[in-house]
């Protein structure tokens, strides 16, 4: 729509915004009329109409089976467009149109804002399946009428109330006509349905919908008084409300057709099951987080232990050895305390790297300068919790080994990620120091040295990728990991 209005059009921003918001409204006309909706605005030069926008209901059946957006039509060939546009005022044609032998009735209703008539909405009703209409069906028509008369009067929809028609209620899912003393003189069976799910034991015809909703309601004092207005359908609002087990989800729409309020629509929805199943998923969701934390404890708590042991150690390979495996069980615990903070299976792993990096350089604190490039992105927990370990051993391994004197010198682990999506990416991640180099004949393939034992234990088989060492230039090692970026199953 922005497009057309603006390549065709003399309408400005501020009209297009109003535009978009009858767009997001207008589904309650059409499913009130039973009938297509097309929004035609006249061109800069005034000579044609384009079609910016099209709806069509769910409550009939369409008298459109092509997309009528983009369309251009001469003016004058369509006279009920030319009346609406030029009259200010609601068209109806006396006899209906035919259209591959089905008969269409066809009104035009001018869009006006601020005084200004920005468009016409031809409203066109399939009369195939027209059959003597039931009260329902009488009270849908005469709401799309008053509705039809207050957007050409400019009066809908309501400045600053943008709806989300996906959350918010729809005419099919319950309707309760009020009078002007917010008396209910109508309501659907589905809004019956949806009362009586509150606890509801009688019916609603006649009652006043405010106080009955405020009654059936368990709250008490200010909010009754708020509840009652809404309930009422005195302006332009959304709430739900809860009782006797059931939620239901109410939209109220003030009727004003002649600038003064004869009455509202309710529009109501049962969103019992929905709540509850929300409510189950924020407990699961709770319940993952809490356990995630209570495995980070566990593993500071194991961490803790093995750092006792370690300082008890005479044997400085013992306590080596021991503070390797605090290492490993803190890398560990890192990826769990990010999961904890997070509301899926998926972690920032730039953060992780960055906290291992720091834990693994207390080795040889102020003398290596351990450093990342380069981005590893969001990683399922599948993959995050293997990796973590897999960069402490590289980076244990390089810091006792590149550096055995306790020589200055860098370490730079460097990340990229490649491919498009999830399924088919890849990363590749290199670790580079500047110390001392492999030795001569050293293959990382055979190595029995646990850390690397371990590195590609996790590479080949939990991550399904591939491990190299090999010698720097001028000196110094390059570690290279080329693995998925999602679980390999």
């Amino acid at each position: 729509m922005n497009d057309l209005v603006r390549q065709h059009t003399a309408l400005g921003e501020t009209d297009l915004e109003w535009l978009h918001l009858l767009v997001s409204e207008w589904q309650l006309l059409s499913d009130l009329s039973f009938a297509d909706l097309v929004l035609w605005v006249p061109t800069l030069d005034g000579t044609r109409y384009v079609s910016v926008a099209q709806m069509r209901p769910n409550t009939g059946p369409t008298s459109y089976q092509d997309d009528m957006v983009g369309h251009l039509v001469p003016r004058g060939r369509r006279p009920l467009l030319d009346a609406a546009l030029d009259e200010g005022r609601i068209v109806r044609e006396g006899d209906p149109e035919w259209r591959e032998e089905v008969p269409v009735r066809v009104e035009s209703i001018p869009v006006r804002r601020e005084g200004r008539v920005l468009g016409v909405i031809a409203r066109n009703t399939n009369l195939l399946t027209v059959r003597t209409p039931s009260r329902l069906e009488l009270t849908y028509l005469q709401s799309a009428s008053d509705l039809a008369q207050m957007i050409a009067a400019g009066s809908f929809p309501f400045p600053g109330q943008q709806v989300d028609m996906d959350a918010s209620p729809r005419v099919g899912d319950g309707l309760i006509r009020l009078d002007a003393d917010g008396v209910v003189t109508y309501a659907s069976p589905n809004a019956l349905s949806a009362y009586h799910r509150l606890g509801l034991a009688s019916d609603l015809v006649g009652q006043e919908l405010g106080a009955t909703t405020a009654e059936l309601a368990p709250s008490r004092g200010p909010v009754d008084e708020a509840l009652v207005k809404l309930a009422s359908g005195w302006a332009p609002r959304e709430t739900e409300v809860e009782g006797n087990g059931g939620v239901i989800q109410l939209r109220a729409i003030p009727l004003k057709p002649k600038g003064t309020r004869i009455g509202s629509l309710v529009l109501c929805r049962d969103v019992t099951e929905l709540r509850r199943r929300e409510r189950e998923l924020i407990t699961k969701d709770a319940t993952i987080r809490e356990i995630h934390h209570r495995v980070k404890n566990n593993l500071q708590t194991v961490a803790a232990l093995l750092r006792l042991q370690a300082r008890r150690m005479d044997s400085p390979q013992g306590r080596e050895a021991l503070n390797e495996a605090v290492r490993r069980v803190g890398s560990i615990a890192i990826v769990h305390e990010t999961l904890s903070q997070n509301l899926d299976e998926r972690v920032e792993f730039d953060e992780i790297a960055d906290r291992v990096i720091a834990m693994v350089s207390e080795i040889s604190p102020g003398k290596v300068d351990c450093r990342r490039t380069g981005r590893f992105g969001i990683l399922d927990a599948e993959v995050a919790t293997p990796l973590s370990m897999v960069l402490t051993e590289i980076l244990q391994n390089a810091l006792e080994h590149a550096f055995p004197q306790g020589e200055r010198g860098t370490v730079e682990v460097a990340a990229l990620r490649s491919g498009t999506g999830r399924k088919d990416g890849r990363l590749l991640i290199t670790v580079l120091d500047d110390g001392d180099g492999l030795p001569e004949g050293f293959d990382p393939q055979r190595a029995g040295n646990l850390g690397l034992q371990i590195v590609r234990t996790l590479v080949e088989g939990e991550l399904g990728g591939t491990f190299d060492m090999v010698r720097a230039e001028p000196r110094g090692t390059k570690v290279v990991l080329d693995l998925p970026s999602s679980p390999q199953k």
